[in-house]
């Protein structure tokens, strides 16, 4: 039997969902981003009470066929972006077509209906989501991040970033850095 479950987006939320699953005495086989399946089936009952102990957690219980596949839409690109060490070979509507199973034009309709935003854009979000990250860490140059979330070049990747955020990732990393320096001088 198979569960979706609504944000759950990081490995700290799948050992909530874990934990939830332990307490009630529920063996689960999988539990992955987005998903939970289990041995056997649940009562009605114990689904109910599954919803309600995840709920507390900001986690929730999907039931509609169109939400569940938006929510491994963007399951497939979380993974794909903030999990994969290496951006995908192929161009990402490829991937999640051959991830899902499902015509791409499908699963773009799809998600524009559900969320009002394209898969496009959700990708760029997550992928300048994960250049701050990677510009905090510091571990990398701007030229490394844009190879490993293959960008065409820097530039592209600096025009985007400044796009969504309004700053220029070399602004964006000099405020973390002096707020890092704020921080140590208390």
């Amino acid at each position: 039997m198979k569960i979706y479950v609504k944000y759950m987006v990081s490995q700290r939320c799948k050992m909530v969902v874990k934990e939830a699953l332990q307490k009630m005495g529920i063996n689960a086989l999988v539990v992955d981003l987005g998903m939970i399946e289990i041995l056997e089936e649940i009562t009605a009952e114990q689904y109910k009470q599954l919803g309600a102990n995840l709920q507390k957690s900001g986690l929730e219980l999907l039931d509609d066929k169109r939400a569940v596949l938006v929510e491994k839409i963007k399951n497939v690109i979380v993974e794909m972006i903030h999990y994969s060490e290496e951006a995908p070979k192929v161009n990402y509507s490829a991937f999640i077509r051959e991830k899902l199973g499902y015509n791409y034009t499908y699963l773009a309709n799809v998600f524009s209906e559900v969320k009002g935003i394209t898969i496009q854009h959700f990708i760029i979000t997550h992928r300048i989501e994960r250049v701050k990250e990677l510009l905090l860490y510091d571990e990398l140059t701007l030229t490394e991040i844009s190879y490993r979330l293959h960008y065409s070049s820097v530039a592209h990747l600096s025009n985007q970033f400044k796009k969504i955020t309004g700053l220029t990732p070399t602004f964006f990393k000099g405020i973390a850095d002096k707020r890092r320096r704020n921080l140590e001088d208390l």
